[in-house]
C-alpha cells in the first residue's frame, strides 16, 4: 500500500511547521510562566506554584527537542544528529510526557485541597499555604521527577539510530526475544501517562464538584468573609470553570494520540487485523496527534497562569514597569530626566500596591 508522495510531503513541511510553531510559543509562554509563578512564590508560597513551577520547566525543556523533530519530520524521518542525540532527543521528548502528566496530577490533587481547604475558612485568598509544609511540595517534586525518569528507562535504554531500507531512522530497537517489547512499552505508555493521570484529574474534579455542591449557599452569595470584606459569588464557579479546562485539554490533547497507539497495541496481540485502513490512518492521522499532544505544552502555561488572577495581576504590573522605563526623560542626566526621576518611583511604587482593571479590561 503506497500513500502518495506529494501528499506525504505536504504533511510533513505541515508537521515540520507545526512543531516550529509550537517550539517559539512554549518557549515565550513557560520562560513567562516560569518569571511569574517565582514571583508570585516569594510573595506567598504554595504547594501549587511549586507544581506549576516544575510543570513549566519540563514543558521548557521539551520544546527545546522539537526543532530536532522538525527537521527528521522534514528530512521523511532520516535522522542527521547521530545516535547520541536521537538518545538524548528521545529520552526528553519521553521524560516531558511522563512527568507533565504526573506533575499535572498533583496540581490537581493540590488544588482540591488548596481550594477545600480555604472554602472552609470563607476565603480563597487564603489558600496559597496548601495541604502541607512549606518542605514537602520539594520533596513530592523530586519524587515525581524520579517517577518520571524510572519510566523513561525503557527509552533512554533501548533508543538508537537504526538504518531501515537505507534511511537511519531514530528509534527504539528492543531485544528479540518471546516478548512483544513494544506492544508492553506502549501499554505502559498508555496506562501510566494517560489512564491514571487521566483518572486523578477526573477524580479530583468530581470531588471538587461534590464538595462545592456542599457548601451553603449565604456563603456563595456573597457574606463577609474572615477580614471582612464580601466573598465573590464568582469564585467557585471560577475554580470549576478552570478546573474543567484542564481536564478537557489534557484529555483532548492526548486522547487520539493514544487511542491509535492501543490500536496497534491490539494488532501487535493479532486482536485486531492489520488492514489498509489501520495504515492510512497511522500514516496520515497519527503524525497529526502528535502534533495535537505536543501542543498541550503550549497551553499547560496559558491554562495554569494566564487564566488565574493573581498571575494577571503580577502579569499587568511586569508590564507597567516595562512602559515605566520606556516612557522615562529624554535623555540621561538631563533637567527632565532628573525631574521625572521622584514621579517615576512614586509611580511604580504604586503600580505594585494598585490591584489592576478587570479582566475584561487587561
Amino acid at each position: 500500500m503506497e500513500v502518495p508522495a506529494g501528499a506525504a510531503l505536504v504533511l510533513r513541511l505541515l508537521i515540520a511547521a507545526v512543531y516550529l510553531a509550537v517550539c517559539a510559543v512554549g518557549l515565550v509562554g513557560n520562560v513567562l510562566v516560569m518569571v511569574l509563578v517565582r514571583a508570585r512564590q516569594r510573595r506567598r508560597p504554595s504547594a501549587l506554584n511549586c507544581f506549576v513551577l516544575n510543570l513549566a520547566a519540563t514543558d521548557f525543556q521539551f520544546v527545546l527537542t522539537l526543532p530536532f523533530w522538525a527537521v527528521d519530520t522534514a528530512r521523511d524521518f532520516s535522522w542527521p544528529f547521530g545516535s547520541a542525540m536521537c538518545k538524548i532527543v528521545l529520552s526528553l521528548t519521553v521524560l516531558n510526557m511522563y512527568a507533565s502528566a504526573f506533575f499535572l496530577s498533583a496540581m490537581s490533587i493540590a488544588r482540591y485541597f488548596t481550594v477545600a481547604g480555604a472554602l472552609r475558612r470563607h476565603s480563597l485568598d487564603d489558600g496559597g499555604a496548601a495541604c502541607c509544609g512549606a518542605a514537602t511540595p520539594v520533596w513530592v517534586c523530586g519524587l515525581l521527577w524520579v517517577a518520571a525518569s524510572l519510566a523513561t528507562a525503557p527509552t533512554a535504554l533501548f533508543s538508537t539510530v537504526a538504518s531501515v531500507a537505507g534511511e537511519r531512522l531514530c528509534l527504539l530497537r528492543f531485544p528479540d526475544g518471546s516478548w512483544d517489547w513494544l506492544a508492553l512499552y506502549h501499554v505502559q505508555k498508555i496506562t501510566v501517562a494517560f489512564l491514571l493521570p487521566l483518572a486523578t484529574l477526573s477524580s479530583c474534579y468530581l470531588l471538587l464538584l461534590r464538595f462545592l455542591s456542599r457548601r451553603p449557599r449565604p456563603w456563595l452569595r456573597g457574606t463577609a468573609g474572615p477580614s471582612g470584606a464580601p466573598s465573590s459569588p464568582r469564585r467557585p464557579s471560577r475554580v470549576t470553570r478552570s478546573v474543567t479546562v484542564v481536564v478537557l485539554a489534557f484529555f483532548l490533547c492526548w486522547l487520539p494520540n493514544h487511542a491509535i497507539t492501543l490500536w496497534g497495541v491490539l494488532v501487535k496481540f493479532n486482536a485486531v487485523p492489520w488492514d489498509r485502513a489501520y495504515y492510512l490512518v497511522h500514516s496520515y492521522l497519527f503524525p497529526v496527534t502528535i502534533c495535537l499532544a505536543h501542543a498541550n505544552s503550549c497551553l499547560n502555561p496559558l491554562l495554569y497562569c494566564l487564566l488565574r488572577p493573581e498571575f494577571r495581576q503580577l502579569l499587568w504590573e511586569l508590564c507597567r514597569r516595562r512602559r515605566s522605563v520606556s516612557s522615562s526623560g529624554p535623555a540621561k542626566g538631563g533637567p527632565a530626566s532628573a525631574a521625572s526621576r521622584p514621579a517615576q518611583r512614586r509611580w511604580r511604587s504604586s503600580s505594585c500596591s494598585e490591584p489592576p482593571p478587570p479582566p475584561g479590561q487587561v
